[in-house]
């Protein structure tokens, strides 16, 4: 759909984003309810997901590179973790790389609550999934 001469843009688009926007807040809703049953908070949901999601699969993140995923200071995801390894939620080890890296990987318990807001949440990320894919159809046609 391209935009109108006067610059406006269609009601079918704009609802299909509302629509969007309302499903993704709802997502975030529930995933915050989700991460507080499971004792996680939602920066430390965002974190354990971010090691146990490594792109390149090992399932372990450095310091660095989970502060450029997460878009926070090295000093903040620092403090972040030192919480989390507190809790039992993650342990640190040598990278098998580099000795001067310093790893981060769940523990059996980070494992055992990350999975648990993920079940959770299951339903709403394919509602998401449908109102996105919905939404990148109609900007196709």
């Amino acid at each position: 759909m391209a935009k109108r001469a006067n610059g406006s843009i269609p009601l079918e688009r704009v609802i299909q984003i509302a629509e969007f926007r309302a499903n993704l807040r709802a997502f975030l809703r529930h995933n915050e309810h989700s991460c507080r049953r499971w004792g996680l908070t939602p920066q430390r949901f965002m974190l354990l997901l971010a090691v146990k999601g490594a792109p390149d699969g090992t399932e372990q993140q450095s310091i660095t590179d989970l502060a450029n995923r997460l878009q926070l200071s090295r000093n903040t995801v620092t403090e972040l973790c030192v919480r989390a390894e507190e809790a039992g939620l993650l342990t640190r080890e040598q990278s098998t790389r580099d000795q001067r890296v310093v790893c981060i990987r769940l523990t059996a318990e980070g494992e055992r609550r990350l999975a648990g807001v993920i079940r959770e949440n299951d339903d709403y990320r394919d509602e998401l999934v449908a109102a996105f894919t919905n939404l990148t159809d109609s900007f196709a046609t």
